[in-house]
């Protein structure tokens, strides 16, 4: 699950998992016709660096992981976005990051994948070095990383080289391949214009002796934006034109799997027939066993993230990377669980129905704390019992680190009004100092919802309170900043701005540290209502001032104004992009030209019109799904 929406941990019912298919395998492998790929994804180098008790925790991990695919002797380790935590990663976590790569990605090792179609690779820059960092002479990499980028590294800015992020300072210092990276349509005149410049996929194709793999990614995108795209049918996918056959076609997405809304998720059985296998990202839940979506005949693995970011149910489930291997068009996939990850025990429990199962008598304060306490002293027991077990095979089993505990308990009183007395939360842990790594919150205490009482909508200071609490009344602990800005607007009455374009900026402003983010998008609205409003004062510049009282004339300007806001807010939905697509063709003219693509033929993405070929014969246009 991703770490924003904490309480909701269970897929839906298009997401749950289908034990009753079978599991791929390779029926008779051949190692030197064998891709073999240790995948891995959110990784979030950086969460929680400066508490001293857990800073360490995601770079350990992501330390395992390469000592893993060292281990393992695999092709490349393959990651699926969110390598760091934080949009602008600190000089530690950058510093930490690059010397993991360098000690155990720079050897002597022969690499045995070839390159053999680079399109895929990302937006050409005006440098002149191989398109993947094993190509490169002047560095010497024995283990090929290749990343695409999540929600929380993402590129931004708007310099000359257009939007960056960490990953391409990786990239540009041969420590690993980017790809998936996919340039926003924006620029349109019209229509036409419009049409061509959707989203464009490209593969990075690769091969071992006789086995050919076509590796797609699309690094993180706004849900609302790659909805737009998919209902616009403006998302086409290039397949190789040789071999076509021949290609095992792996997909890397970093979205929203679970629906939190209409257009807040991909539908999972929306990817195309010829997709293989997807690896999924940004959803932290880790269900790494691959599982068929019926009627598609294509695969989805989710391996979860490395290291818990939020106290959810999710984030407790056992944390594990894969080796993937692949031979011609068959693959298999085996879980290898991580030894360096915290414990994590998560328990939820509902005092009225233990009072009454075990005979217990809550009726004071102190009662109620020493059940709590012998159940948080029970949890920790049980958390040193897996970690030895887990470390029993071990020859040297590392010390055990301090476990995270979350105990959630429902407080309400069986008569669903009244309330148990459970004191203060941060004063409960306290005296689990040295016992666990989160005594702030070890325990959280949520009320019954109450059914029938009706709220006011929205309080015009004060953003809606029930849209925060989930379908049981619990509230959350981590509130998306676009949620309190969306409800908080809603309740305005804003005369110039597009409350969509103020949402966004804030947005950016808060978590991706973009400092001009609200000051452009001001000037943009502001400069655009001007227009609009001197376009209306010429239309009606012939009729006589003398005719018109002043009253009507101030009604008209605010008209004007309400119609200027409306059709500013409609132009920056569909083309938000617009400048930042100018500004990054800057010094890229390059990325508008193919690059090893000319023999690859071109179609839609979804489940819409048939496909319209821009190279490939006649005989190729037919309908096709999502992808192809």
């Amino acid at each position: 699950m991703s770490e924003e929406e904490e309480f909701n941990e269970t897929p839906n019912a298009t997401n749950q998992p289908h034990p009753s298919l079978p599991t791929p395998s390779i029926a008779n492998k051949d190692n030197d016709n064998t891709i073999k790929i240790l995948v891995a994804t959110d990784n979030h180098i950086g969460y929680a660096e400066s508490d001293p008790i857990r800073g360490q925790d995601s770079i350990n991990t992501f330390r395992e992981i390469l000592q893993l695919a060292v281990e393992h002797e695999v092709d490349m380790l393959l990651l699926a976005g969110d390598l760091f935590h934080e949009n602008r990663p600190s000089r530690a976590s950058l510093y930490s990051t690059i010397a993991s790569l360098r000690e155990y990605c720079f050897n002597d090792n022969p690499v045995r994948i070839e390159l053999v179609g680079d399109s895929g690779i990302g937006i050409p820059r005006n440098f002149n070095f191989p398109p993947v960092n094993y190509e490169d002479p002047n560095i010497n990499v024995g283990l090929p990383v290749f990343s695409i980028h999540g929600n929380h590294d993402d590129p931004q800015g708007m310099g000359p080289e257009g939007a960056l992020c960490a990953l391409d300072v990786l990239s540009a210092s041969g420590l690993i391949n980017y790809f998936g990276r996919q340039e926003l349509p924006g620029s349109s005149q019209n229509d036409e214009e419009a049409a061509e410049q959707g989203l464009h996929i490209q593969p990075v194709l690769l091969q071992k002796g006789g086995t050919r793999l076509a590796l797609y990614g699309i690094g993180n995108i706004r849900d609302e934006r790659f909805n737009y795209e998919m209902r616009s049918n403006r998302i086409r996918m290039s397949r190789p034109a040789e071999f076509r056959d021949k290609w095992f076609n792996l997909m890397l997405v970093h979205q929203n799997r679970v629906a939190h809304g209409p257009k807040n998720s991909v539908p999972e059985d929306g990817f195309g027939d010829d997709i293989d296998l997807v690896i999924w990202g940004h959803e932290h839940d880790c269900l790494i066993t691959p599982q068929e979506v019926p009627g598609k005949g294509y695969f989805i693995s989710q391996p979860g993230s490395s290291v818990a970011t939020s106290l959810a149910k999710g984030e407790a489930m056992k944390k594990h990377v894969a080796i993937l291997e692949v031979q011609d068009r068959d693959f298999s996939m085996v879980p290898i669980p991580l030894k360096t990850v915290r414990p994590f025990i998560f328990e939820e429990i509902i005092l009225s129905e233990d009072e009454e199962d075990k005979k217990l008598k809550l009726d004071d304060k102190p009662k109620i704390v020493r059940y709590l306490k012998s159940l948080v002293e029970a949890l920790i027991e049980q958390a040193k019992n897996e970690w030895d077990d887990q470390h029993q095979d071990d020859p040297e089993a590392p010390p055990m680190m301090l476990p995270l505990i979350r105990l959630r308990v429902e407080y309400t009183r069986p008569d669903g009004q009244s309330i148990y007395d459970v004191g203060n939360p941060q004063r409960f842990g306290q005296d689990f100092l040295g016992k666990v790594a989160n005594p702030k919150d070890l325990v959280q205490f949520y009320r019954r919802r109450k059914i029938g009482i009706r709220k006011p909508k929205n309080d015009i200071d004060l953003p809606e309170e029930e849209t925060i609490q989930d379908s049981e009344g619990r509230s959350s602990e981590k509130v998306q900043v676009a949620t309190l800005v969306h409800q908080y607007l809603e309740a305005q009455s804003l005369g110039v701005l597009a409350e969509n374009g103020m949402q966004r900026a804030v947005t950016l402003f808060v978590e991706k540290d973009d400092k001009d983010a609200i000051k452009e998008f001001y000037h943009n609205a502001l400069k655009a209502t001007q227009a609009h409003v001197k376009g209306s004062e010429a239309d009606v510049e012939g009729s006589s001032r003398q005719d018109r009282n002043p009253e009507s004339e101030e009604e008209e300007l605010l008209q004007e104004f309400t119609k200027a806001k409306e059709s500013y807010a409609d132009e920056w939905e569909k083309n938000q992009n617009n400048e930042h697509a100018a500004q990054k063709n800057k010094g890229k003219a390059a990325g508008k030209t193919r690059r090893n693509d000319d023999d690859s033929d071109e179609s839609d993405f979804g489940k819409m019109s048939d496909v319209q070929y821009v190279g490939g014969s006649d005989d190729d246009n037919k309908p096709v799904g999502f992808g192809w």
